[in-house]
């Protein structure tokens, strides 16, 4: 399975990626800004390109189409 970012590089497991722009939380009224950085991302086996990541005590699946690898 091949993942790419915004920019089309290839992600990895374990790589930091930073979202590129504002984007709300389903089901909070929490929103992730732009700049917010991920470290040590993983990978989810689905049909769309998705990655789980952790955002202190909670886990955030976000898509790579928002992502940029830094």
């Amino acid at each position: 399975m091949t993942v790419r970012d915004s920019n089309g590089n290839e992600l990895q497991d374990g790589d930091t990626v930073v979202v590129i722009k504002d984007l709300k939380v389903k089901g909070s009224s929490d929103t992730l800004k732009r700049g917010t950085s991920f470290k040590n991302i993983r990978l989810i086996e689905d049909d769309e390109e998705s990655i789980e990541c952790g955002s202190g005590r909670n886990t955030v699946v976000l898509k790579a189409c928002f992502l940029k690898r830094s």
